[in-house]
């Protein structure tokens, strides 16, 4: 019965992707949307009494109020999170891009380890046991350097190497 109902769903998928839409999203959320709403259905099923069917048809007010409350659990979740998709950002400010192929990275660590190589002895490393895995807590109680001091050392050689890059 389940597979019936969840098939029978299925059957009207662009209808509720068209559905999630008409809420302001893209296509490409609205897709998600729905898949997460056969996925609530499915739960929904293994319950006795669930709205899902009414009279042996689909009960599209129960669905519809799925994929919003879906929606705005979404809203909800990235309210303080701006999306700025590339292709856009690019277009908008006329810059390119470089993707993972283009960087060539034995250039950039021989850049990185020339630049350690000219920093202060400390700096190089603090960073280097700091960057290898050892924690900055763990390393403080080693060394009885204060922790802020490893931090801010860390930090800042870290900061010379971004600029680098």
């Amino acid at each position: 019965m389940k597979k019936d109902v969840i098939s029978l769903i299925a059957e009207k998928h662009n209808t509720w992707v068209d559905i999630v839409s008409t809420f302001g999203c893209t296509k490409r959320i609205a897709e998600d949307i729905t898949q997460e709403m056969y996925i609530k259905i499915h739960f929904q099923l293994e319950k006795e009494d669930n709205n899902i069917m009414y009279n042996n048809e689909i009960n599209y007010y129960y669905i519809f109020k799925t994929l919003k409350t879906l929606f705005l659990d979404l809203k909800r979740k990235h309210k303080n999170i701006s999306i700025i998709y590339l292709d856009d950002y690019v277009r908008d400010h006329g810059e390119t891009h470089y993707s993972p192929s283009d960087v060539n990275y034995e250039d950039a660590y021989a850049v990185i380890e020339k630049k350690l190589n000219t920093m202060y002895w400390y700096d190089r490393k603090v960073f280097e046991i700091i960057n290898g895995g050892e924690s900055i807590a763990e390393f403080s109680r080693k060394s009885k350097i204060k922790y802020y001091s490893l931090y801010f050392t860390y930090k800042k050689v870290e900061e010379k190497l971004k600029k680098l890059l």
